[in-house]
């Protein structure tokens, strides 16, 4: 009498969860770049180029290969929002002088201010 065999699942089965792990682990720590240009074309006129350019690795890897552009986007990093409000301070700050020069070279007294406009 012969057991039937038991079909391998397709999905990996219990083992798989150490599996996709594994295989993530791998992926971020050596990094996985997949590139494609997608272009569309009418009688030799190119009408749309799309170029896609995906990594996949982890942080440090990622630095090892010079990317890091999270660090200076404001919206992903409090450093980098904290140096751009930095910089802008400092252009409002010099604009402010440069404002205060004119009004005191064009003779009006120190203690004067201009007219404001109602709102």
């Amino acid at each position: 009498m012969t057991t039937p065999r038991r079909l391998p699942d397709p999905y990996g089965g219990p083992s798989s969860g150490a599996n996709l792990a594994d295989i993530l682990e791998r992926v971020l720590d050596k990094g996985v770049v997949i590139a494609g240009d997608i272009r569309i074309n009418l009688l030799d006129i190119e009408l749309l180029t799309v170029k896609l350019r995906l990594v996949v690795a982890s942080v440090d890897k990622a630095k090892e290969m010079g990317i890091d552009w999270w660090e200076s986007d404001p919206a992903l990093s409090s450093r980098a929002r904290r140096d751009e409000l930095a910089r802008e301070n400092a252009e409002l700050r010099e604009r402010l002088a440069r404002l205060e020069e004119l009004e005191q070279g064009s003779g009006r007294s120190a203690g004067r201010r201009l007219p404001r406009e109602a709102p």
